[in-house]
């Protein structure tokens, strides 16, 4: 009996622990839900173009990019750096504000010059099977997770500032809880967005009279939306990488 007390005494002592975890986890996300819906925003366009069989599968590999991102080199680096060089933390983050910042750039040359699109050299379409093929798909997922690691990076130290008084394991349990949280929210929302033509494509060939009204406003829609997300995710590029730049500048007096 007074070992099964002990036990059950242990198992409050976990279920309160994991409950401050819990609640952390869901604080730290919040602070971060800026730069997530900037993460959102930006990933759409990395599948616009592809053939529809090939967006969730492309969408699965960078959200696996996304989660090694975060998981197997942002958090290890950040807990190390916030334990023993929490100096270095400021100007490596600010990098990735540059890079972000030349990332918008580069799509706003391409839009205002016309260099670098899709077709931009060939209005016929005639280059479109090799702008669906592999070495295109690499790329575009390969862009998409170097991307992801700034706006992960982001995401990880502004999660990390709000348990910085936690002992260092709590502080990891806690990363790791936001790191999968933040990555199923992003790309299950960006599955959604992609594959919102063909969801409205199935309800305008099968549903009722109101089903298929909204199935067909949702095809002849979401080229819009994709095309505005598309816009979107180019200004948050430049609005987050600005933003960490400015805010690094003021931490540096």
């Amino acid at each position: 009996m007074a070992l099964l007390d002990d036990v059950a005494t242990i198992a409050k002592v976990a279920a309160a622990s994991l409950d401050d975890i819990g609640a952390a986890a869901g604080k730290a996300g919040a602070k971060a839900i800026g730069v997530v819906v900037d993460d959102t925003a930006v990933t759409p366009s990395y599948v616009a173009g592809f053939a529809p069989e090939r967006e969730l599968p492309i969408i699965k590999r960078i959200a696996v990019g996304s989660l090694r991102n975060k998981i197997v080199f942002i958090l290890p680096a950040i807990m190390l750096l916030s334990e023993f060089l929490p100096a270095a933390m400021e100007p490596l983050l600010m990098v990735g504000g540059v890079y972000l910042c030349f990332e918008g750039a580069e799509k706003v040359y391409e839009a205002v010059t016309g260099h670098g699109g899709a077709h931009a050299d060939s209005p016929d379409g005639a280059e479109a099977p090799a702008l669906s093929g592999k070495a295109h798909e690499e790329a575009m997922v390969s862009g998409a997770i170097r991307t992801d690691f700034i706006l992960s990076a982001e995401i990880m130290v502004i999660a990390l500032a709000e348990v910085a008084t936690q002992p260092f394991v709590s502080r990891a349990i806690v990363l790791v809880v936001v790191a999968l949280l933040i990555t199923a929210l992003v790309y299950g929302v960006v599955g959604l967005i992609v594959k919102m033509d063909d969801i409205g494509l199935h309800m305008a060939k099968s549903g009722s009279g109101a089903a298929r009204g909204v199935g067909r406003a949702l095809v002849t829609g979401m080229p819009v939306i994709m095309s505005a997300l598309s816009v979107i995710g180019t200004a948050a590029m430049l609005w987050v990488g600005g933003h960490i730049i400015i805010a690094g500048l003021e931490h540096f007096h």
